[in-house]
């Protein structure tokens, strides 16, 4: 491989103007696909094999046009001045808000009257009506939420309390600024690594041309394949970190091959084909992580998880051609202004080296310094509740969260989340099981069973008096499903927010073996020893579940949370445990692999365990550094999303990369690595014949380079040397 990518990047330098406009066209290519593609009128979102699921087809087949799945919206209002919602001026005004609404858009299917629906709270100064749409909430057209909105603006006039709740006002979630700050802290954290604007713009404008092709093909694709906006987002976010960091890699070995005497077109050659490998072989573990989310059955996950893989496999790509061939028009200019000048460097070790220094002499107590405390952090995962965020999790300025608030107050918690029931039997069925319903602990309201035509299904619906993400809400779903029959299912969105939590449950450890053990293989193909991928994926394994402690301690216990913007603590979202294994592992052994290829390197070239650790981070160290802090910097731009669900990934993220990278693989690695000496190479003799040599090392190349086969010409004849030393 080593070979192969040396030749690909020597190509690449030489023919510069040609690879730079191909992935120009690219970029263009994509983004008129994405000018002129439909804009995106559907992002379903299914949990096959569920009960919740089968309710909601059953509703479909039984009631046809209810629209079960579609979209609702509460307009919740509030008498002022002692007045009561049942005051005829009031009245009058709801009326007319119920005409306005059905007027409002072609895609209600219905409105319901508060006066005749028994939708005023018991005190009487508060009143919702509901809306229930043809369609989901991401197919509402800008006209049917402007109308909505308008309708809610014209009926404060009058000196009412208005708040629109529920998921039809569901906007895509603000994240530009954060990432734009994002961005800016990678690029000062490139000019200080790099020391020169030139080699501190390449990663980051390469990066920006990737995620530009992925975005834009997403969106043009959008419609054909029902994508969600989180979908961009998820590919935004991972294709910045990773398209920076691979580009990173290759621009700093570059800059190493220069130093060492090498003319550009050799030094793109020589870096692509080492530091490359480590980058291929980092973007094919990402890619496992975040293809294996299929296996979770969920389509909504699966496609986040394909969209975001084929941005990692544009970043791996980019950083192979594109970065290459703009070193071709860098020149020299990649290197600091003392470099170009002349001036030595001087041999002095740096804080890599030193660091790894420190840790050979102490390894034992690094080591454990490292697990006890990120055993610590760990501890809230003892705690840890799932769930899907509601209305109560948004910002207390919105309208939803007031809307939310106004319904708890009135009503009582459980109206912002009512459980629909679901008999599969005649009006006699119904009505047994609306009385084996009201005998339930923890039920606030049951209403009389709505059939369809034919007579043989019927809707009940289940108000809980605890608040949608409540454990007692769950329980109750699980109390009616238990003492029911089969031809009672319970739905809502509420239930279907149960079910996903327990489906994502159910694929955590499947998932987690999937990845772990194809990444596991992967990484003995790399390292050709089993100690080293087995450490590679306990360390992983750690980091992460220290930055799901975290994750409770912030978003579920509240500390710290008012720093971090968290308005309202609750469950963890219930996709964050599986989806941090798939992100962060795939992230975690983007590190490892860099840093510790650097080690073989040496130890293959003759170095002694301890010298080859020393080694590794004398070159890989500083580099490492600089991108897990640029990591870190581009998830954290998504802490300041306005949606719960993008804050919590940004910050579940950006802690893990922090542990992964400075604790795990800066501390435990190298102290695991000191203790094991040349075991931790050891691979035995039947697995090392079965494996095949990829040459991630560049061991190959190494000696075509010396013995200069065909299509290589070595510059001198210390060649072999200056590649070990690099």
């Amino acid at each position: 491989m080593a070979t192969f990518l040396y030749k690909l990047g020597r190509s690449a330098f030489r023919r510069r103007r040609l690879v730079a406009l191909l992935w120009v066209a690219l970029l263009a290519l994509a983004g008129v696909g994405a000018a002129n593609a439909s804009t995106a009128t559907s992002s379903s979102f299914s949990v096959p094999g569920t009960e919740a699921q089968k309710a909601f087809d059953l509703l479909e087949e039984r009631f046809p046009g209810g629209s079960a799945d579609g979209a609702t919206a509460r307009v919740v209002f509030k008498a002022q001045g002692g007045g009561k919602m049942t005051d005829a001026a009031n009245k009058a005004e709801v009326n007319k808000v119920v005409g306005a609404l059905k007027a409002g858009s072609d895609q209600i299917a219905s409105v319901t009257d508060p006066y005749a629906g028994k939708a005023v709270s018991k005190d009487g100064d508060t009143a919702y009506v509901s809306v229930s749409y043809k369609v989901s909430s991401m197919e509402l057209t800008d006209e049917t939420r402007e109308a909505l909105e308008e309708t809610g603006t014209e009926a404060r006039e009058s000196g009412l309390t208005v708040e629109i709740g529920g998921d039809a006002l569901q906007a895509v979630p603000e994240t530009g600024v954060g990432e734009i700050i994002g961005v800016g802290i990678a690029a000062v954290v490139l000019v200080i690594t790099f020391g020169s604007l030139v080699a501190a713009g390449l990663p980051l404008l390469t990066a920006i041309i990737g995620v530009g092709i992925g975005i834009s093909t997403i969106t043009a694709l959008a419609n054909v394949l029902d994508l969600g906006s989180t979908t961009s987002t998820l590919a935004t976010m991972i294709g910045l970190a990773v398209g920076i960091d691979y580009a990173l890699f290759i621009v700093s070995r570059y800059r190493a091959e220069l130093a060492d005497g090498h003319e550009g077109e050799e030094a793109a050659g020589r870096a692509v084909g080492t530091a490359g490998s480590a980058v291929v072989f980092a973007g094919l573990t990402v890619v496992i992580a975040l293809v294996g989310l299929a296996v979770v059955n969920i389509p909504m996950l699966t496609k986040m998880g394909f969209a975001a893989a084929g941005t990692v496999v544009i970043a791996v790509l980019i950083a192979l051609t594109l970065i290459p061939a703009l070193l071709g028009f860098a020149g020299k200019r990649v290197l600091g202004r003392k470099v170009r000048k002349g001036k030595p460097a001087g041999e002095k070790p740096n804080v890599g080296t030193r660091w790894a220094r420190f840790v050979l002499r102490r390894p034992v107590a690094v080591l454990l310094a490292g697990v006890v405390g990120l055993g610590a952090v760990a501890v809230p995962v003892a705690s840890l509740e799932m769930g899907l965020p509601d209305d109560g999790a948004q910002p207390v300025s919105t309208t939803q969260r007031k809307a939310y608030d106004l319904l708890s107050d009135g009503f009582g918690p459980g109206f912002n989340g009512p459980l629909m029931v679901v008999v599969d039997g005649d009006k006699g069925a119904a009505d047994r099981t609306v009385k084996e319903i009201e005998g339930l602990d923890g039920v606030a309201a049951v209403t009389p069973p709505t059939l369809n035509k034919a007579g043989d299904t019927a809707m009940v619906t289940v108000v809980p008096k605890d608040r949608p993400s409540s454990v007692g809400t769950e329980d109750l779903v699980h109390s009616i499903r238990d003492g029911s029959s089969e031809d009672v299912l319970v739905t809502g969105a509420t239930a279907l927010n149960i079910d996903f939590s327990q489906k994502m449950n159910d694929a955590l450890l499947p998932y987690l073996a999937l990845v772990v053990g194809l990444a596991f293989l992967l990484l003995m193909l790399v390292f050709r020893s089993v100690l080293v991928p087995l450490k590679a994926a306990l360390g992983f394994l750690l980091s992460v579940v220290a930055a799901l402690g975290a994750v409770v301690a912030v978003f579920q216990w509240g500390w710290l949370g008012s720093l971090f913007g968290v308005e309202q603590t609750g469950p963890i979202m219930s996709m964050m445990p599986i989806f941090m294994v798939g992100v962060v592992f795939g992230l975690a052994m983007d590190y490892e692999v860099f840093l510790v290829t650097r080690m073989r390197e040496a130890y293959v070239h003759g170095e002694r365990p301890g010298e080859a650790i020393v080694t590794g981070f004398k070159h890989g160290a500083r580099v490492v550094t600089a991108a897990a802090v640029i990591m870190m910097a581009v998830f954290s731009g998504f802490i300041g999303s306005s949606e719960q669900m993008v804050k919590m990934i940004g910050f579940g993220l950006a802690i893990a990369v922090f542990f992964d990278a400075f604790v795990v693989r800066m501390a435990i690695v190298p102290a695991v690595l000191a203790l094991l000496g040349h075991k931790a190479w050891w691979l035995p003799r039947w697995l090392d014949r079965a494996l095949p040599n990829v040459d991630v090392e560049g061991e190959k190349l190494r000696k075509e380079l010396a013995g200069g086969p065909e299509g290589v010409s070595p510059e001198d004849p210390d060649e072999e040397r200056q590649l070990v030393r690099a």
